[in-house]
């Protein structure tokens, strides 16, 4: 692992000067580069050493370097899933990039389902917690000591203080950010009514396919991680579910994609 990364590293610092500080992973239908000031360079993940591509439509595999406001920001536009056939190390790969390369904080986002009734499709809800319930883990077999400590608390993985601020931040925009806990299954078909339901009563506020594994890796890596979801469709009570297509899901995040930039850009300029 340790020898990849390496070569992963090099590859970037051959195409770039630019240092990650911060890494944002955009998931379905996110993929704006409105909130760079300047982009230094793109990299389709095909061409990065390593790393993987995403076989999902709507998530581009480009790497985007660059800056806004003096900091160096590294924008992943699209991930890799569990469901396509990674295994959680493979998906996991790119923020083991950015821990080696410097990075100090990650911005998860995803499109989810809305389990709390109290949210609605196109709403943008501030990550508080997980549950994994996606059958593999990141750190499954023998532990690398120079990536992390063999037991990482999670007590914290969505940094409370950087999520204070995102809530300061929203009462100066105007904007009602609702904070929810995030439940990831493995997919890729969605969930049942009888499944949701279940969802609603384990505690979950909302319902994915991915950012656990990211979430865990960073934590075990020392990187600060903050986590958003867009929701996309409405999944609890069973009344409120309608059938829904990935086309449906994207055309939804896209309605809300400028709340979220509001809120990273406002982030960004006055509180990292």
């Amino acid at each position: 692992m340790i020898e990849k990364l390496k070569e992963t590293a090099k590859f970037i610092e051959s195409l770039t000067d630019v240092k990650p500080h911060l890494a944002i992973v955009f998931g379905s239908g996110l993929s704006s580069e409105e909130l760079l000031d300047e982009i230094t360079k793109k990299i389709p993940y095909r061409e990065i050493p390593h790393l993987k591509t995403s076989t999902v439509q709507n998530h581009k595999g480009e790497l985007v370097i660059g800056k806004r406001n003096g900091t160096n920001i590294y924008l992943f536009s699209g991930r890799m899933h569990y469901y396509e056939g990674y295994s959680a190390k493979e998906v996991t790969y790119p923020i083991r990039v950015m821990q080696y390369m410097g990075a100090k904080n990650l911005v998860l986002t995803n499109a989810a389902g809305g389990i709390n009734p109290d949210f609605n499709a196109g709403d943008v809800i501030l990550l508080k917690d997980h549950i994994n319930m996606i059958p593999d883990h990141p750190l499954r077999g023998k532990n690398i000591d120079k990536l992390g400590t063999r037991f990482p608390d999670m007590s914290n993985a969505y940094n409370a203080d950087i999520r204070k601020d995102f809530m300061e931040i929203s009462k100066k925009t105007g904007y009602n950010l609702k904070q929810g806990i995030y439940l990831a299954l493995q997919g890729p078909s969605l969930e049942t009514p009888a499944e949701y339901s279940m969802i609603y009563r384990m505690g979950a506020d909302l319902i994915g396919m991915s950012t656990v594994f990211e979430t865990i890796a960073a934590v075990h890596g020392g990187i600060k991680v903050t986590g958003f979801s867009m929701v996309s469709n409405e999944c609890y009570p069973p009344e409120r579910i309608k059938e829904t297509t990935h086309q449906d899901v994207v055309k939804m995040v896209k309605k809300s994609e400028h709340i979220l930039m509001e809120l990273l850009g406002e982030w960004i300029d006055n509180y990292l």
